[in-house]
């Protein structure tokens, strides 16, 4: 085999949309953990939006893992961006359930009539995470939509939906 066949590339998940809801209202949504698990639908456990804090999600166990991801806050400021790392997997499984060592990050971005939210899942090594990019990639599309109607708050108008998009980058 040669150099060529072994390397790794790195991919990155991207969302992005706009809400009809002011910057605060969307970051309390994706800072409750409560509100977390209704949109995510997954509730983390020892959640707390504080730089360093630990928590967990729990998923489907697969082979050698038991289904836990792993997370540390990394980066809050508050009504801009939120950072936190999300590991999982075990060594001994291939495909779903392969060790998982990635940074999910939203940032929000007030503009006419809202919020512009970019969620960024980055660091999938493929092929390793081939099987976590394809489900997740999926995921985040259908989930980043329902933080919009978990605010509470009634939708401005003039509001656009920005296409969502996937990027890829070596």
């Amino acid at each position: 085999m040669n150099n060529a066949a072994l390397q790794t590339r790195a991919q990155e998940i991207v969302v992005d949309e706009v809400f009809p809801h002011a910057p605060q209202a969307i970051w309390k949504t994706l800072t409750s953990g409560e509100l977390m698990g209704r949109w995510l639908g997954m509730e983390p456990s020892g959640f707390e939006p504080v730089t360093g804090n630990r928590f967990t999600y729990r998923t489907t166990p697969a082979g050698e893992w038991d289904g836990t991801i792993q997370c540390e806050v990394l980066n809050v400021i508050p009504n801009e961006r939120f950072a936190y790392s999300w590991k999982g997997g075990h060594e001994g499984n291939a495909g779903y359930g392969a060790p998982l060592d990635t940074v999910v990050t939203f940032t929000l971005e007030k503009v006419e009539g809202g919020t512009r939210l970019r969620l960024v899942h980055s660091g999938f090594v493929l092929p390793r995470n081939e099987t976590a990019y394809r489900n997740m990639s999926g995921g985040w599309k259908k989930v980043v939509p329902r933080i919009g109607a978990m605010t509470g708050e009634p939708a401005s108008t003039g509001a656009k939906l920005i296409a969502l998009s996937s990027t890829f980058q070596s």
